[in-house]
């Protein structure tokens, strides 16, 4: 019981320091908004913009992890799939935005390589992340299954 309950004062702590998280990178997006004016180019304020709230999305997932866990008293391992794809889609879009500027460079072959890679990483991801769905949509080891007519036999 004294387990359960530090568990939990540790979870609400967890969720309260990422939503205030959450706001803080939002104000700062705001903030970084507001440089468009400024002497910055539109490209890279659009894109630091983009990637704060990207990391908003990453850190509203945590929270949905954090908020299971607690509701349900056990780890869901799909909303942190979830990050995983969101912050591998994150370097890709960063990356595809600065790869111009680095071709016909001595770095251009390392970032063509590391966009396959990342890539390859969401589908690999994703295809975890669809795994896991079809698993548990399947009854338990110790369920009936339904039989296949959509009845059970039980008394037919």
């Amino acid at each position: 019981m004294v387990i359960e309950v530090g568990e939990d004062i540790a979870y609400f702590l967890i969720a309260a320091l990422l939503l205030v998280l959450a706001f803080v990178i939002l104000v700062e997006a705001g903030h970084v908004l507001l440089e468009v004016t400024g002497s910055r180019g539109v490209q890279d304020v659009v894109l630091d913009v983009l990637d704060l709230l990207l990391l908003v999305f990453i850190v509203v997932e945590l929270l949905f992890a954090v908020r299971t866990t607690i509701a349900k008293r056990e780890l869901v391992a799909e909303p942190f799939l979830l990050v995983g794809v969101i912050s591998v889609v994150k370097e890709i879009i960063v990356l595809s935005v600065k790869a111009p500027d680095l071709m016909g460079t001595d770095k251009a072959d390392d970032v063509v390589v590391t966009l396959g890679v990342l890539g390859a990483l969401v589908l690999v991801l994703a295809a975890a992340a669809w795994m896991l769905r079809i698993k548990e949509r399947e009854p338990s080891e110790g369920e009936d299954s339904p039989s296949p007519g959509g009845r059970d036999r039980v008394g037919a």
